[in-house]
């Protein structure tokens, strides 16, 4: 393990962006490909890559550089709720932003639907001339019965999704406008930086990894697939430890840099560091942590710890993740983290509180591990 490394301080977030933005600068003069950034909410993550978007803006008079997502992303799409009709809900899109230059003429549908079908099951259709979007979902039938005619299933058209599946759906949007400008598109031939901060927003940890990964094989094809000289650069902004340790681990071999970024009243921090800051388990664990301390327990957390136990016990040479268990309650810690783990009427984007027995429970079955195996948690 490396020393501590400095922690370089700025007055503004301009001259952090200045370092930022030198960090990215041509590969022939020592910039780097991508720059990785861990920082806690409230920080000021989303402001940064504003400011960011913004220098672009003003350098050499130029209209732009930066093809961001962060929060302001998300509220290029709004809905109307037909609240007297009740009959035709639909996500409008605001046109008037850059964003969406290629929705005419890209065919950005495809891409869109084999991103979004990795992590959910509903389907959309783009109104191009109305800039609408209307979502559908297969349900069950409520008359279907086994032997009559009714189908098992049904198409609800016009749905509102929750608010996860929304912004499962902007990202997936998001991704496919990523790869129109990667491979050089004439809408998008302004960007030269990506700036993506926290697309992880109501999902598990096992859709958390499967967004890591997707985004890694994207950013990969900034250096394979550029057709200019000088291909597109990225920064990546979280406050996740799963997310951000996923990142760490896919692009390691890539020209990076890592930073910690951090805020106070006065000054901005960068810390910048070679070691990946969050081993993938130790992250876990600090997420449930947290989860306990804040009382914010769903059911799909007892999957979550089995699979941190399944992996421990292989390490041990244990067939079975019961290794992992007080030996006092292992019968009923054992059914607990079967029981939960493997029902599948779970959502992972409108997850199930945990009632206060199995908070419990489930606490108690944290505490013993990390107990046991002296294990020091962020």
């Amino acid at each position: 393990m490396s020393s501590t490394p400095r922690v370089n301080k700025y007055k503004s977030l301009r001259n952090v962006v200045t370092r930022l933005r030198d960090d990215l600068r041509s590969s022939s003069n020592g910039g780097v490909d991508f720059v990785l950034l861990f920082a806690y909410n409230r920080t000021g993550k989303t402001r940064l890559s504003m400011e960011f978007k913004d220098v672009g803006k003003k350098k050499r008079g130029q209209e732009r550089d930066t093809l961001y997502f962060n929060a302001f992303t998300e509220d290029l799409f709004y809905w109307n709720n037909d609240l007297e009709g009740d009959s035709e809900r639909v996500l409008n899109i605001n046109d008037e932003s850059k964003f969406f230059n290629g929705l005419d003429t890209l065919a950005l549908e495809p891409i869109i639907e084999e991103y979004l079908h990795r992590y959910a099951n509903f389907s959309f259709d783009i109104l191009f001339g109305e800039k609408k979007v209307i979502f559908n979902k297969e349900v069950k039938n409520p008359r279907y019965r086994e032997g009559n005619n009714e189908p098992e299933l049904i198409t609800k058209r016009n749905i509102k999704v929750s608010r996860g599946e929304e912004n499962i759906f902007i990202w997936c949007f998001f991704l496919a406008i990523c790869e129109k400008a990667i491979l050089g598109a004439e809408s998008y031939n302004w960007v030269r930086f990506l700036y993506i901060d926290d697309p992880i927003s109501s999902l598990d940890d096992n859709n958390t990894i499967a967004i890591a990964n997707d985004l890694t094989k994207l950013l990969r094809k900034l250096e394979s697939t550029s057709e200019s000289n000088e291909p597109i650069k990225a920064i990546v902004s979280s406050h996740h430890g799963l997310f951000f340790n996923v990142m760490c681990n896919e692009l390691k071999k890539t020209s990076h840099k890592v930073y910690y970024y951090s805020s106070n009243d006065d000054y901005y921090f960068l810390q910048g560091t070679t070691d990946t800051p969050f081993f993938h388990h130790i992250a876990t664990l600090a997420e449930l942590k947290k989860a306990i301390g804040d009382g914010k327990l769903y059911t799909y957390h007892f999957n979550v710890l089995r699979t941190i136990f399944e992996k421990v016990s292989s390490f041990f040479g244990y067939d079975d993740f019961s290794y992992c268990l007080d030996d006092t309650n292992a019968m009923l810690h054992a059914r607990a983290l079967n029981v939960f783990s493997h029902r599948d009427s779970y959502s992972i984007y409108q997850p199930r509180p945990m009632v206060d027995d199995n908070k419990k429970l489930f606490s108690d079955i944290f505490e013993h591990f990390v107990t046991r195996f002296e294990i020091k948690l962020p």
